[in-house]
C-alpha cells in the first residue's frame, strides 16, 4: 500500500545543552539534545528581534553513539521526523510532548560565541 503523506523535518540550530544519554529496556542506546532555532525579523518599529524556537531531539543507535561528540553552543544539521506523545507526571497531570526523531545529523560548526546582550544560547526550557 502506498502513502501519499510525508513527516520530514529539517532544523538548521545551535545545541542548548550536551546531549543526555540512556539504554533502553533491550539495551539500545538513545540520546536526547535541545536544538534552538532562531529567526530574525524587523518588528514594527522596524527593529530587528530574533525569534528562537527550542526542539527536542532524539537520536537512537548508532547515531546516538555519534552525536557523544556534540558540545552545548554547536551548530547542526538535523533530519528526521516528528513524533507527539504523551504522559502522566508524578502529579497526575497529563503532559504532551513534541519530538524529532533525527535520522541524520551533520556537525556543521563550533561552538556559538556568546553575543553580547544575547543569553539565549545559553538558555533550555527543558
Amino acid at each position: 500500500m502506498q502513502s501519499n503523506s510525508a513527516n520530514r523535518v529539517v532544523l538548521v540550530g545551535h545545541l542548548g545543552k550536551e546531549p543526555e544519554f540512556r539504554h533502553t529496556a533491550n539495551d539500545k542506546v538513545v540520546a536526547n539534545f535541545s536544538l534552538a532555532t532562531t529567526v530574525r525579523s524587523k518588528n514594527d518599529k522596524g527593529e530587528f528581534v530574533d525569534n528562537t524556537d527550542w526542539h527536542r531531539v532524539v537520536v537512537w543507535g548508532n547515531l546516538a553513539e555519534y552525536v557523544k561528540t556534540l558540545l552545548k553552543g554547536q551548530m547542526v544539521y538535523v533530519e528526521g521526523r516528528i513524533t507527539y506523545r504523551d504522559y502522566v507526571d508524578k502529579e497526575n497531570i497529563k503532559r504532551y510532548v513534541t519530538e524529532i526523531w533525527a535520522d541524520t545529523i551533520t556537525i556543521l560548526g563550533g561552538r556559538k560565541k556568546a553575543e553580547a546582550g544575547s543569553e539565549a544560547a545559553d538558555e533550555t526550557p527543558f
